[in-house]
């Protein structure tokens, strides 16, 4: 069963963020998972991530959970800039 998760990450990450035209959702698989790297705008980044990771944490449960349904172990990953 294949379920394609990319634009309800997509979704939902622009709803968080002040640019969402900036949003972009790159899918790469393993053979472990299904990795979804989201790329935001520099000022996004800590909207995204949220106050002690709450909105990665809530985002990353919710798409967990859509990719449980189709069985498929998911990773949502955020880049920073260091």
């Amino acid at each position: 069963m294949n379920a394609d998760l990319a634009p309800l990450v997509e979704h939902v990450i622009r709803l968080v963020v002040s640019d969402p035209d900036a949003v972009s959702v790159r899918e790469s698989r393993d053979r472990a998972a299904t990795i979804f790297t989201v790329n935001v705008a520099p000022n996004d980044v800590g909207r995204v991530i949220g106050k002690d990771g709450r909105v990665i944490s809530s985002i990353r449960q919710l798409v967990s959970a859509a990719g449980a349904k189709a069985r498929i172990k998911t990773v949502v990953k955020v880049p920073t800039e260091n």
